[in-house]
């Protein structure tokens, strides 16, 4: 790490991959499909973007990790040269669980796509995630509902912890990462159990898994608290698929160094834009004549050249611009945060900025 906050766990640090340094905290972007949906290679890196996220289970299926491989990697397929990390398919054990059935080998899906058979073993999952030629690799692990009984959470983790030494075997390389992904549902003793389990295989950073899956947002605070004092204090903290600007300013608070979500960019496909007064619903009929930006200290090319009644009219008429400038703003937001974070932990004011800016957009939220 290369600095902490004095009056929280927060930290900035720094991670090196092949494709380049990242700067954390930080925001990666989703591609899920090789693609931030909306959103250009150069308009990523124009905004700071430094990693963005792919989904490999995803990828197999369309267009194939042959296909990638030949057309020289992931990175040269999609025109993008920052860093890459790809999720392994675990959290779709989930999503799909209609077609897919879990066995201690690996797991069997039926394909959403063509309703074609596969089957998934932890090895073959790191495996595919090398042909893709990605930075940060994620292991194939059981995430399960926030619903689950005890039993059925710890027969998941116990096949997790399998998985995980099972994956850490794969080669993949020196200049790869392959990231151990913590579960354990809501049970906070469970949590602390995993991250020493994982601990004690070794890996170069941890992700945590399982959270903002449907429970109280307080619930996935605690939790995700938990789980970090757990966790090696010089590795890298990668917390999955969260969530709100002001959460993710809490959950720096505890120590996190990598977040990905999809809110920027669904978001702004449905009209809601993320500001610093929390978020506008840019349809409705108030913003047809306001000539104002977006958020005024926003410095982004959206807020700098459109105004909401722009924006509003785009998206009242469905027209595709409207979708994509609320998705570029929106991870602007999201990126100017991260920096925003950065310099303040290292000026040592972090607890009391974040604060401050988690209030105002809550303020907003309740307006």
């Amino acid at each position: 790490m290369v600095c902490r906050d004095p009056g929280s766990a927060g930290r900035c640090g720094q991670v090196q991959t092949a494709h380049g340094r990242i700067d954390t905290p930080t925001f990666m972007p989703v591609a899920t499909q090789g693609t931030v949906k909306g959103i250009v290679p150069s308009q990523l890196v124009d905004m700071g973007a430094q990693i963005i996220l792919a989904n490999a289970y995803h990828l197999s299926l369309r267009p194939g990790v042959a296909i990638v491989e030949a057309l020289g990697g992931l990175h040269r397929f999609m025109g993008w040269s920052g860093a890459i990390l790809t999720d392994s398919g675990g959290y779709q054990v989930m999503s799909l669980a209609p077609l897919r059935k879990i066995t201690d080998e690996g797991v069997a899906f039926q394909s959403h796509l063509d309703g074609s058979r596969l089957f998934l073993t932890p090895e073959a999952v790191v495996e595919g995630q090398v042909r893709l030629g990605v930075d940060i690799l994620m292991p194939l692990d059981e995430c399960v509902p926030h619903s689950t009984d005890s039993a059925a959470v710890g027969a998941a983790l116990r096949r997790t912890t399998a998985w995980a030494a099972r994956s850490a075997r794969v080669a993949v390389g020196t200049d790869r990462h392959l990231f151990g992904i913590v579960q354990g549902g809501l049970d906070a003793e469970l949590r602390r159990i995993h991250a020493e389990q994982l601990a004690a295989i070794g890996f170069p950073g941890y992700a945590v898994g399982g959270l903002s899956v449907g429970e109280e947002r307080g619930l996935t605070r605690d939790v995700a608290a938990v789980t970090a004092e757990a966790l090696p204090v010089d590795r890298p903290r990668y917390l999955m698929g969260v969530g709100l600007p002001q959460d993710l300013l809490r959950f720096i608070g505890m120590g996190y160094d990598l977040f990905d979500c999809v809110l920027p960019t669904r978001n702004g496909r449905n009209g809601s834009c993320f500001t610093s007064h929390g978020r506008i619903n840019i349809r409705l009929a108030r913003h047809a004549r306001d000539d104002s930006p977006l958020d005024p200290a926003c410095s982004c090319p959206v807020c700098r050249q459109f105004s909401r009644a722009y924006l509003r009219h785009l998206a009242a008429s469905g027209e595709m611009l409207g979708a994509q400038l609320a998705s570029l703003h929106n991870l602007h937001f999201y990126l100017e945060l991260m920096r925003g974070a950065r310099e303040h932990i290292a000026t040592g004011d972090y607890a009391a900025w974040a604060a401050a800016q988690a209030d105002a957009i809550e303020a907003g939220e309740q307006a």
